[in-house]
């Protein structure tokens, strides 16, 4: 049924442009290689749960550099999948529960116990709060069907959020335990799904459920973290070597927008390094939403970093989704909707610039 609805979709892992952008994915959603989450099953870790939190980081990054030279044996056929115990996931349970108990997942370090009920900025607690999840058939077509899961919470407030009844808590949400969520990520995947999308609101909070989660799951399925990119370093090297695709937004060219629209001070920084880490570690598929009035002052220095520093094929969404939603009102220039010579624009300055793999909506 999808497939009438979405062709392109059906389509899409054929495309010449997804293949380059995102080749390791496509071979995924086909079951012709191992998810990361997997893999990192497969790797021995030797630690002990009372271990010092810093012998932990060291033995983290030693592995993750193993990691990367075991999945290439097991692309090339030199390695099979085994899961040990324990192992590199468990190890990357264990530190991001020592972050529930300080909460550093995001930018904002708000430092709370959420193992004690503690809430910081975003409201998350130790369980998930689920809005909703389905086979999702209006993502890019790559990733459709998306088995995507909306959280609630969020760690940054755009006054235009189109989301805001899930990430500003005006939802009641489903709570879960991992347990719990496993069985729906399973169910999602043996449904036809390509990936599993970690959405909201915004994953970040989550992360130590999301990893205790797919510690549970067995079938191969590609992870998607679809996130506001404005996650902690920690959170960084906790997905490397666990997400397949980073669905990054790159909302911002400045820090100046981003702290007036979404309170989201420094995020220039978080957003430019946690790209860098995502294309260094997985693969990467980044939304730009272009807001009216701000060509110059966002979309054009978020397109010429992407076509600076990143690889020429990585693929980027331009999109002209923007509705004024929430509290918009409370900027003029957000308070309409995109007109067609600033769509035109956005797309002339991304060709002008260089970006190679451009789809846009």
């Amino acid at each position: 049924m999808w497939r009438l609805v979405r062709p392109d979709a059906a389509r899409a892992l054929e495309d010449e442009a997804v293949r380059r952008g995102l080749p390791r994915y496509v071979d995924v959603a086909r079951d012709r290689r191992k998810a990361k989450f997997l893999i990192a099953k497969s790797l021995p870790a030797d630690f002990q749960s009372d271990d010092s939190t810093g012998d932990l980081w060291r033995l983290h990054r030693s592995l993750l550099r193993e990691y990367q030279e075991f999945e290439a044996e097991v692309a090339a056929g030199e390695a099979e999948p085994e899961e040990a115990s324990p192992n590199f996931l468990d190890l990357k349970a264990e530190l991001a529960k020592r972050i529930m108990a300080e909460c550093h997942f995001c930018m904002r370090r708000c430092g709370v116990d959420r193992l004690r009920g503690e809430r910081g900025y975003c409201r998350v607690g130790d369980e998930f709060e689920v809005s909703s999840w389905f086979h999702h058939l209006g993502e890019e077509p790559e990733l459709v069907p998306s088995g995507t899961v909306f959280t609630l919470g969020c760690t940054i407030r755009c006054i235009h959020c189109q989301n805001w009844s899930i990430s500003q808590w005006y939802e009641s949400g489903t709570s879960m335990t991992p347990f719990e969520m496993a069985k729906i990520v399973e169910g999602l995947r043996r449904g036809g799904c390509r990936n599993l999308n970690m959405v909201g609101g915004e994953p970040t909070p989550y992360c130590w459920l999301w990893i205790e989660t797919m510690r549970l799951v067995d079938v191969n399925i590609p992870t998607v973290w679809n996130s506001n990119s404005y996650y902690s370093p920690e959170t960084a090297e906790l997905l490397a070597g666990f997400i397949d695709v980073y669905l990054l937004d790159f909302k911002y060219g400045n820090n100046r927008c981003a702290e007036e629209i979404s309170d989201a001070p420094g995020y220039w920084e978080a957003c430019t390094r946690n790209h860098l880490m995502a294309e260094r570690y997985g693969e990467l598929l980044i939304r730009v939403l272009v807001l009216p009035e701000h060509n110059e002052c966002c979309t054009r220095p978020i397109l010429e970093w992407i076509a600076k520093n990143l690889r020429p094929w990585t693929r980027v969404n331009v999109m002209f989704q923007y509705r004024p939603e929430w509290r918009a009102y409370q900027r003029r220039e957000l308070s309409r909707r995109l007109r067609r010579e600033e769509m035109e624009e956005a797309l002339r300055i991304a060709r002008e610039v260089g970006i190679r793999n451009l789809v846009w909506d």
